[in-house]
């Protein structure tokens, strides 16, 4: 397996990002920082419970815009088309739907919460992504 573009600082300084916005927002809101969830609250939006949700994603958004600017060769292209892309869009929404979650909810906040919920859903995800790129390869794609 090629390492030459593993960067363990800047995924450990992201990490520890990801752990300190996760932490902020339920600390000052009481808020789990689950973003499926948060995407959900904002296309079924709840009178007086939206600002926080669009202003959470505004930030992540945000976040991309000035990484690419700082150091734009720290976002590489798309490996694959945009229909590739949207098909994986639309099984990682389902599969949000059908755990109860997404990563960042279950992986980072349920994990820290001692959740046992959450830790049977991401030990699931994990092996499910370990597998698909497991058969991926086996069956000739691309790395």
């Amino acid at each position: 397996m090629p390492l030459e573009h593993f960067a363990p600082w800047r995924a450990l300084g992201g990490g520890a990002l990801i752990g300190l916005a996760a932490s902020l927002l339920l600390l000052t809101s009481g808020r789990v920082s689950g973003v499926s969830s948060m995407v959900a609250g904002l296309v079924r939006p709840v009178p007086g419970d939206t600002s926080w949700r669009a202003l959470f994603l505004i930030g992540l958004i945000a976040a991309g815009v000035a990484a690419v600017a700082i150091a734009p060769e720290s976002i590489a292209p798309a490996p694959r088309s945009l229909a590739v892309l949207a098909v994986a869009g639309l099984l990682v929404g389902a599969g949000t739907w059908i755990g109860s979650g997404c990563t960042s909810g279950h992986g980072v906040c349920g994990i820290s919460r001692g959740s046992g919920r959450s830790i049977v859903a991401t030990l699931t995800f994990m092996a499910t992504a370990f597998a698909s790129v497991a058969l991926f390869r086996w069956l000739g794609g691309a790395s």
